[in-house]
């Protein structure tokens, strides 16, 4: 796990930068809304707690970042506070919203198709780059910032016994997990991941890496695998609850109702989960983001 003096480091470089977001309360649970952030994601807390810790000099020549849309414009942000140039690879159908979202704050979008996307990643096509590159979930600072949403959750809910994240490439519930572990070992934590990606579950019950088809809204959790995660979920999380996909879409528009609450996919996710658990225990969902594709939020409403 991340340990507990670079969570609170990590923590306290991008608390100037990141929302203390609210905890609400729905039945049998509160929600930790991080869909409220600056850019709409927990992802900022990450990102700025990676780049202020990269050195002045290398930091002037700018970022770089790959992502499916919420990564991508933490970095950009990031960067525009920061005053340095940035550039997003991308997947070439990340929804509009999340492009939009990086050109906004001044960063250039580099579009790929998602395996050539992979590609880049697995050679590190960023070797030769000027810019510092930022792993979007795989990196011990972007994990540690995370962590700093840990270190709230028990400052404003110290009897906190379970909390339920969603699950991408595994930065937020490695932050989370590490930072809420060390300071309540016995807190329970669950991944949560759609029936349409439910690549965690399924690479830790075969050992390794498997075969995966995107068949989900939950577009921030579809990342790849990633080798480094592998040991650091197995070490983090307690249990994994997979969604059906129906039952994610119908989250959302729940949410708007019940909890006056914008999630995403990957943002509802946890709270989708919830009715997989049994009552009692002191539980938080964190909803990761509320970066929504307009057109898609109409028509599960109106479903």
């Amino acid at each position: 796990m991340i340990p507990i003096e670079r969570i609170r480091a990590a923590a306290d470089r991008a608390r100037a930068y990141v929302l203390r977001s609210p905890l609400v309360p729905v039945e049998g649970a509160s929600l930790k809304l991080e869909c409220l952030q600056p850019t709409g994601s927990f992802k900022v807390r990450g990102f700025f707690a990676a780049a202020l810790a990269i050195p002045k000099e290398r930091l002037a020549k700018g970022l770089i970042t790959v992502s499916a849309g919420n990564a991508a414009q933490a970095c950009a942000y990031a960067a525009h506070q920061l005053g340095v140039p940035c550039r997003v690879v991308m997947f070439d159908n990340a929804p509009a919203t999340k492009i939009d979202g990086v050109r906004r704050w001044g960063a250039k979008p580099i579009p790929m198709p998602r395996d050539e996307l992979f590609k880049w990643i697995e050679t590190q096509g960023w070797t030769n780059d000027p810019e510092a590159f930022i792993h979007p979930f795989a990196d011990d600072e972007v994990m540690a910032g995370h962590g700093g949403l840990g270190l709230e959750l028990l400052e404003d809910m110290p009897d906190l016994e379970r909390l339920v994240v969603p699950v991408g490439g595994g930065g937020l519930i490695t932050g989370v997990a590490s930072a809420a572990k060390a300071l309540k070992p016995d807190i329970e934590v669950v991944g949560a991941q759609s029936d349409g990606y439910a690549m965690w579950p399924k690479v830790l019950q075969a050992g390794g890496p498997v075969p995966m088809q995107v068949e989900t809204i939950a577009d921030g959790t579809t990342a790849p695998f990633d080798a480094r995660m592998f040991e650091l979920l197995k070490e983090c999380v307690d249990r994994w609850l997979v969604v059906p996909e129906p039952r994610l879409k119908s989250a959302i528009p729940e949410l708007a109702a019940r909890a006056k609450v914008v999630a995403e996919g990957a943002g509802a996710l946890a709270y989708a989960a919830l009715e997989q658990l049994p009552p009692g225990p002191r539980t938080v969902a964190i909803v990761s983001g509320g970066n929504i594709d307009p057109g898609l939020l109409a028509s599960l409403l109106s479903s």
